[in-house]
């Protein structure tokens, strides 16, 4: 006989670094390619007088900040959290991680078992790819304070003012942001699909999880003779 058990798994920080991670993507990712490629407005005001650009810039220099700094707590909650929020599960130290990477691509990119994988918290793929993001993250950061550096006259953008000069000036600088900035998108594409798609496949309630922390597990029960 099969029973369904709750089993909470996403504590509270981990889904506040979530939401408010997805929030500054967005935001930084809108700002950030109208400050690449900004809209020319027709108006008959002075330039002086219209400082919607301004807006844009420091409306992306906020949200940048929010989201660096919400990637370092979450950083810390890899080794305070629980054992889902754990650093471990997103670097694939074992055999067994290896083999579950394997098996995941076989159902969701090649399609080859309908099988889903029995993992509670991040399967091995999806921790993988979680750490990935995060080393695009540290240079994304990197590279956004250190293009703001040379504009800013606060301390912090400054201790990234050395970042340029190894690339070899603001023009690759600001080119690895705008790429990684696409690389966000694009990645933001594939985990929806795939939230859902396991979401239908697994039936533990994994889209819902984000928001309330509980998954649902079925387990075999034995029955009384």
């Amino acid at each position: 006989m099969t029973q369904v058990r709750k089993l909470y798994v996403w504590q509270l920080p981990v889904r506040f670094y979530h939401w408010n991670n997805a929030i500054c993507i967005v935001a930084l990712c809108l700002t950030g390619f109208l400050i690449g490629k900004p809209i020319a407005l027709q108006t008959a005001a002075e330039a002086s007088s219209s400082y919607w650009f301004g807006i844009i810039r420091f409306t992306h220099f906020v949200f940048a900040f929010l989201f660096f700094f919400n990637f370092m707590f979450r950083t810390f909650w890899g080794f305070v959290g629980n054992d889902y929020a754990r650093w471990y599960h997103f670097i694939p130290l074992k055999k067994k991680q290896w083999r579950e990477i394997v098996q995941v691509l076989k159902i969701d990119i090649l399609q080859a078992t309908g099988k889903p994988i029995e993992s509670v918290g991040h399967n091995s793929l999806a921790g993988f790819t979680y750490f990935i993001t995060f080393l695009f993250f540290t240079l994304q950061s990197f590279t956004g304070f250190a293009l703001y550096a040379d504009m800013s006259t606060s301390w912090f953008p400054h201790l990234f003012a050395w970042i340029s000069p190894i690339l070899g000036g603001d023009l690759l600088t600001r080119q690895i942001h705008h790429i990684l900035m696409w690389g966000f998108i694009i990645f933001a594409i594939i985990h929806v699909y795939l939230v859902f798609y396991h979401d239908y496949a697994e039936k533990r309630g994994v889209t819902s999880s984000m928001i309330g922390g509980w998954k649902f597990i079925e387990e075999e029960k034995e029955t009384e003779k």
